[in-house]
């Protein structure tokens, strides 16, 4: 038995991942009620984990990982992983953002129309008895610049479901390029403060994404703009968004992530909430929801099938 290979899951995941494991040969182990502390005492005995962000994977807990072959992050950011570490310790860092893209992309447009066409305000007043045409008129998404930052897994998607509205769609990578085609237009950063209408960001969250929408940044832009991010709530300063909407520099914003969630991204941080919190859930041009844009049912199942997919040809 001591030669059995076996997979910790430290975070829940559909139950295809299990399965498919132990059809491969391994033996699954969850336990729910483990913090850090219980899970450095057993690390040396898997050659898996599976997490998606109940603890950071670091140099608290890898170094003692010391069969560990491969970490499975059930969805797409990775910034709970020490990726430097692990690869110094032969780790290999699986993720699946093939797995929630089309969640993603969708959310993102809905939260969009919804909020161009005044939706969730216009519903609350007709079940009041209001009836308000002319002061509820919507915006067209025809005809608009819609300007992708980041252009990985997530922002490919989401440039292709957006061509069917048949708007002009613009994307910046800083670490890609040669990828415009019938969909997209590749251009330099510039190119979007310019001309953009709508701003949608499909970016991770690291050391250089870290609060990259500021007053700074909103100050460039040459229109007033609606911004979108499905991403992470830390790539945006909220004070400096709220002032940025109150300066009339962004017209509205659909936040699916806010800077003020708790690491694990399950619930908000309720004891450290700011004024500029409150201040944004006074505004009526701001629609909010709570970090599901890639939670859908059938995200569920793909996220875990792609982690399957990897884990099989990476072990077989």
């Amino acid at each position: 038995m001591s030669n059995l290979k076996k997979v910790l899951f430290i975070d829940t995941a559909h139950p295809v991942l299990q399965d498919s494991l132990e059809a491969m040969g391994f033996q699954c182990d969850y336990f729910a009620e483990a913090d850090l502390a219980a899970y450095q005492q057993i690390a040396d005995q898997y050659t898996g984990f599976v997490v998606r962000s109940k603890i950071p994977l670091d140099k608290q807990i890898l170094p003692l990982a010391k069969k560990l072959k491969f970490i499975a992050r059930v969805g797409a950011g990775m910034e709970n992983i020490d990726l430097d570490l692990a690869q110094k310790l032969g780790i290999v860092c699986l993720n699946a953002p093939e797995g929630n893209r089309d969640a993603v992309g969708e959310h993102a447009i809905g939260m969009l129309l919804a909020l161009l066409n005044k939706i969730p305000h216009v519903d609350s007043e007709v079940r009041q008895g209001i009836w308000l045409r002319a002061e509820n008129r919507g915006t067209e998404i025809k005809g608009k610049t819609i300007g992708l930052i980041g252009y990985g897994n997530t922002g490919s998607l989401i440039a292709r479901k957006f061509s069917g509205f048949e708007a002009q769609i613009i994307a910046y990578d800083k670490y890609k390029t040669g990828f415009g085609n019938d969909f997209v237009r590749e251009v330099a950063m510039t190119e979007i403060f310019e001309q953009a209408d709508i701003l949608s960001l499909h970016i991770p969250l690291t050391a250089e994404t870290n609060y990259l929408i500021d007053n700074k940044f909103l100050a460039k832009f040459k229109k007033p703009i609606y911004l979108i991010n499905t991403s992470r709530g830390k790539n945006v300063n909220t004070a400096d968004l709220v002032e940025a909407m109150e300066a009339g520099r962004v017209l509205g914003c659909c936040l699916d992530v806010l800077e003020y969630e708790k690491f694990s991204f399950e619930a908000i941080n309720s004891e450290t909430l700011p004024e500029t919190f409150k201040k944004l859930l006074a505004m009526p041009n701001v629609l909010l929801s709570p970090h599901i844009a890639g939670w859908t049912h059938e995200s569920h199942y793909k996220l875990s099938k792609v982690l399957v997919d990897k884990i099989d040809e990476l072990m077989g």
